[in-house]
């Protein structure tokens, strides 16, 4: 059963909720805010991280698919469709398609399953960032992404084990290893494909579609606190042009370079450590497989400590520097011809590794902050998804076996990248203080309307809270 019973039209939901709000004493009001905030986490972090995750499992040949499906990637699907019918639906789908790949007799066979594959889960990581977004004021948003990514390569590292161990079912009901991974997964993603119809929410106007999820005032509190951090809780009307004109934008290329530049160096890692471990560093197959699974379970503590900083900070800019600057000291301290320590080395990849796991997260709070209107943020995640994809393409290319034990393509183009992606995000920096410089002085608008809304203050002693027109400034991509 849904809980609130009838749907709230945009007008009912804003005003009610400043009745709510203006009601409410600043502790009563921390403490409403807190509650929701805690079941949103509960019941969207979770499925989310769940679902991002299984889609990491199976990522290997996916990226070459993914951009060739534009729509879902639009996430025109899932504002269409709504969140319980798209993830649930999508989720079972792979899981099937998953589960028939361990029965395939072709190389044929194999190939068309997996391009199907590829073009349903293409919808998922997309999809999820921008529903996140939805729910979260910005300066939320890090720290929840910080928690999808966490989960995701908790999962790919256990995974990893697990496979290892469904190897070793070789030959029993007359299976080969192999057939066992893709068979065990394909089930439990099925199973949690069917779960996700209940447990996954809507859209924050749209509340009231969640089985015993929020109540009435809570709902409209989710959406007041959404519509005064940055006024688009509900999405202008469907039109092509407003999805064209996007392209437009060259922060639209900006997010989409740095996100392949993202991807290809934590694909070029994901191949890399392995091999490394192995011919690098001189340990057996066994071991490397082991060894390569701990810095994944460390960079989940990286990844949640710098968002609740950028959170805390409002810094969004200053945090991805520092997680680049991370990640090339690593991959030098591991590259490096004159580097020969195995400890030495092998410390270099958990920094280099948790470096990418927490860019994830700031990257994409970085993107959420500083992109206006739902149809903008749905275009740039297109872009961002497509080329995401193409970063994986080429993260798997330029690890050559020849150049074991060094790898020096990979890792000078792993230390370049992110030299660049330094460079964007400086000159984002500067370009969104020049803005915010010409909005106050009355000479340019901010993402082609007035970016003003109420927003809720706690003056110094927090004794109360009271309301003021302000201007959202995006400086040095932080939120003022």
């Amino acid at each position: 059963m849904a809980s609130p019973a009838s749907p709230l039209t945009p007008n009912a939901l804003h005003s009610s909720g400043h009745e709510i709000m203006a009601a409410a004493l600043p502790e009563e009001l921390k403490e409403l805010e807190s509650r929701l905030r805690w079941k949103v986490d509960l019941r969207l972090c979770t499925i989310a991280g769940i679902l991002c995750s299984l889609n990491l499992l199976d990522s290997g040949i996916l990226s070459s698919a993914s951009v060739t499906s534009m729509l879902s990637d639009l996430d025109l699907g899932v504002r269409w469709v709504g969140p319980r019918i798209w993830f649930a639906s999508i989720t079972f789908c792979f899981g099937l398609l998953t589960l028939c790949t361990a029965f395939v007799q072709t190389w044929k066979q194999l190939i068309a399953l997996r391009v199907l594959l590829g073009m349903a889960m293409s919808g998922i990581y997309p999809g999820l960032t921008y529903l996140i977004s939805t729910w979260y004021t910005r300066r939320e948003q890090q720290l929840r992404f910080a928690f999808l990514q966490s989960g995701e390569v908790t999962v790919l590292a256990t995974g990893t084990i697990v496979n290892y161990g469904l190897n070793h079912l070789d030959g029993r009901a007359g299976l080969r290893g192999w057939r066992w991974m893709f068979l065990v997964q394909g089930l439990v993603t099925c199973v949690i494909g069917i779960v996700t119809y209940w447990w996954m929410i809507d859209f924050p106007e749209k509340a009231h579609r969640s089985f015993y999820f929020l109540s009435e005032s809570e709902a409209q509190l989710a959406v007041q606190r959404i519509q005064a951090d940055r006024d688009d809780v509900v999405p202008e009307p469907f039109s092509w042009r407003r999805i064209g004109v996007n392209f437009l934008d060259p922060k639209l290329y900006g997010f989409a370079c740095m996100f392949f530049i993202l991807n290809l160096v934590s694909t070029a890692l994901a191949y890399f450590l392995p091999i490394i471990l192995q011919s690098g560093m001189g340990f057996s197959s066994n071991a490397a497989i082991i060894l390569s699974t701990p810095p994944y379970y460390w960079s989940v503590i990286p990844a949640l400590f710098t968002s609740f900083v950028g959170d805390t900070y409002r810094l969004r800019g200053p945090m991805i520097t520092f997680n680049a600057l991370c990640l090339i000291a690593g991959f030098l301290m591991f590259g490096l011809p004159t580097s020969t320590h195995v400890t030495v080395r092998y410390i270099g990849t958990f920094l280099a590794t948790g470096a990418y796991v927490s860019n994830w997260a700031a990257l994409n709070a970085f993107m959420a902050n500083n992109v206006a209107g739902q149809w903008k943020r749905a275009t740039t995640a297109a872009a961002v998804s497509a080329c995401n994809g193409l970063g994986g393409v080429a993260g798997s290319w330029i690890v050559r076996q020849r150049e074991a034990p060094r790898y020096e393509t990979a890792v000078w183009v792993s230390v370049g990248s992110h030299i660049l992606m330094i460079f964007i995000v400086g000159v984002f920096t500067i370009s969104f203080y020049v803005c915010n410089r010409q909005q106050q002085a009355g000479k340019r608008v901010l993402q082609n309307r007035a970016l003003k809304s109420r927003l809720f203050l706690c003056d110094l002693d927090e004794s109360q809270i009271q309301t003021d027109e302000i201007t959202v400034e995006v400086l040095s991509g932080t939120v003022r």
